[in-house]
């Protein structure tokens, strides 16, 4: 296989580029890094002061040594690539694996991106994340446990079949049976008890009790044909199933390599101006970056963070920003007596899981130091967390302050707590679903190292097989990212004691518990009185954030990179959508 850096190079030549000394450079060093040569590797973890000498630097240098060549390559090739005929064609390299293109099974952000270019919702979002009508016109409550949404007419499947409300009902019961069998997205229609079809363009929903987030949970459900039947993931995947309302319809789905699609001439919406766009997988930085400056994509997502100001800086590019709603967080196993991965300091099982005691989760959280975080692994592309939800999301608590870092009171907290010497642990962390993600882990891991925490292991994996290992719980501390509308629809996804029936839990990886923080989420979620609302959603923040659920540690900030002829306004969602996209 050829190393993305070498096929760059070498594409520069075949277009004409002049093989300066930097493009020589470029093929001597990317040969090397494609035969083990490279220096881009995990960095051993040392107890004593976080000198931040990780993985993190060592990428940064390596970033900073190929610059210089991928500037050249940059400017010779956009000029020997020109740009697709009439604005027509639209190649995007996205950050991370798409597992599946069923809508209603994995509910992981790739997939879900794909999802808003083939299908539609019943309410969308703007670039802001406020509700607005999709394919529902309208909503409203016809009393506390009744809500009417009002269909748009004139909508078109892919295969020419009209949208009407019988194919709401399909879709909100697929969702609800494909639950039983793993799919993720039960939680956001449990709470329907009965769909009543009015007519063609008007469809009602019945709870059994108030719940006043039905709106925004359907925006979370993707509307299929009823005529699909009992289709599966593989049909979708296949492309034969794939059959929604959204802008564009699925050409083809080649796992870890592409997405394409072509544009719905009889779109309901806006027509979008790309005749066919092509989502390329590049969850490798590197990759990614060189495959935009070779013109082999005509955007990115995920800048690299010590790229950023590179990219701005280029005459030939532009860079979007947007405050994500991505919180990125730590799970703490509380649940099971023995957490994977955690021993005594001497490497021998614990008599008790040290989870359980709030002292030590509070020891975990004030040993971070969250400022150093965001201004060395971020560098400057985070905002320091106190809630779960970032602001000016709906529920998010201001009095709630960021966690002090004092490793003196860290180490005071474990000793009071029965572990003067502390314990061992191995933290999980995808290596390419979050920005520095992996590089996040190692510095948390060397700040714990100070009080006595020795993380012994950092287990890296890929997306597509972190997210299938932690739903097996096969984690004992691990780190997730999280969006979401409101505080208290994340609480109930991230901390509510875990309920099947009640849709709560989904995505409690510590099986954590406090009856009184259910309670409040249950009757946050319940109540119109959006005032209401709010109030006993910061209630139960304050009791998720003071009792450390899970240690909270920033906010993303989301980025995009694309030729200095494309506009893209950013979504504070993060996702990257094709129909969006316009030409200056």
């Amino acid at each position: 296989m050829i190393h993305p850096r070498v096929k760059t190079a070498e594409r520069a030549r075949m277009h004409g580029a002049p093989e300066s000394s930097a493009t020589k450079f470029a093929l001597r060093d990317a040969r090397l890094t494609a035969s083990g040569g490279g220096s881009d590797r995990l960095a051993p973890l040392h107890e004593g002061t976080p000198t931040f000498m990780t993985r993190t630097d060592s990428a940064r240098r390596l970033r900073r040594r190929h610059w210089l060549w991928l500037t050249a390559l940059c400017a010779a090739l956009l000029g020997a690539l020109p740009f697709p005929a009439a604005a027509q064609a639209l190649r995007i390299g996205m950050a991370a694996d798409v597992t599946a293109v069923d809508p209603h099974y994995a509910n992981i952000a790739p997939n879900n991106a794909v999802a808003w270019h083939v299908f539609d919702a019943l309410a969308n979002v703007d670039a802001d994340t406020r509700l607005i009508p999709g394919l529902a016109t309208s909503w409203r409550a016809l009393d506390d446990t009744t809500w009417e949404f009002v269909l748009r007419k004139g909508v078109r499947f892919h295969d020419g079949s009209p949208f009407d409300a019988r194919d709401v009902e399909f879709s909100i019961r697929r969702a609800a049976a494909l639950a039983k069998q793993g799919g993720q997205f039960g939680g956001f229609v449990r709470a329907i008890s009965e769909i009543r079809v009015v007519d063609s363009h008007t469809i009602r929903f019945k709870t059994a009790k108030p719940h006043a987030v039905l709106p925004q949970d359907l925006n979370s459900i993707f509307i299929v044909s009823r005529a699909l039947g009992d289709a599966g993931s593989d049909d979708f995947n296949a492309g034969r199933a794939a059959v929604g309302t959204g802008p564009f319809r699925l050409e083809s789905f080649a796992r870890g390599d592409r997405v394409n699609l072509v544009r719905n001439e009889t779109y309901w919406g806006e027509k979008p101006a790309w005749a066919r766009v092509t989502l390329r997988i590049l969850p490798q930085d590197a990759a990614r970056i060189a495959a935009l400056l070779a013109g082999d994509v005509d955007a990115i997502e995920n800048i690299p963070t010590a790229d950023v100001a590179r990219i701005s800086r280029d005459e030939h590019l532009r860079v979007a920003r947007k405050t994500s709603w991505r919180t990125i967080f730590l799970h703490l196993d509380q649940s099971r007596d023995t957490p994977p991965g955690v021993t005594d300091a001497a490497g021998k099982p614990l008599a008790r899981n040290p989870f359980r005691d709030r002292r030590v989760r509070a020891a975990l959280s004030v040993a971070i130091d969250r400022k150093a975080l965001v201004d060395k692994v971020m560098e400057g592309l985070a905002v320091p967390a106190s809630n779960l939800v970032a602001p000016p999301v709906f529920g998010h608590d201001d009095s709630l302050r960021l966690p002090r870092y004092d490793p003196k009171v860290a180490r005071q907290l474990l000793a009071d707590a029965g572990y003067p010497d502390g314990f061992r642990l191995t933290l999980a962390t995808p290596n390419n679903r979050y920005v520095n993600d992996e590089q996040v882990a190692q510095a948390v891991a060397q700040m714990w190292a100070r009080i006595g925490v020795r993380v012994a292991r950092i287990e890296a994996l890929p997306a597509a097989i972190y997210f299938t290992k932690a739903r097996k719980g096969e984690f004992g501390v691990a780190l997730l990212g999280w969006g979401s509308y409101a505080g208290d629809l994340a609480l109930r996804a991230l901390v509510a004691t875990p309920s099947v029936e009640e849709g709560l839990g989904t995505w409690n990886w510590g099986g954590y518990s406090d009856a009184q923080l259910d309670r409040l989420v249950k009757q946050a979620l319940g109540s119109v009185d959006q005032t209401r609302r709010e109030a006993l959603a910061k209630a139960a923040m304050a009791i998720a954030v003071n009792d450390y659920a899970v240690i909270v540690l920033h906010h993303q900030v989301a980025t995009w990179a694309m030729r200095s002829n494309l506009h893209y306004a950013g979504r504070t969602d993060e996702y990257t959508l094709a129909q969006f996209f316009t030409t200056k």
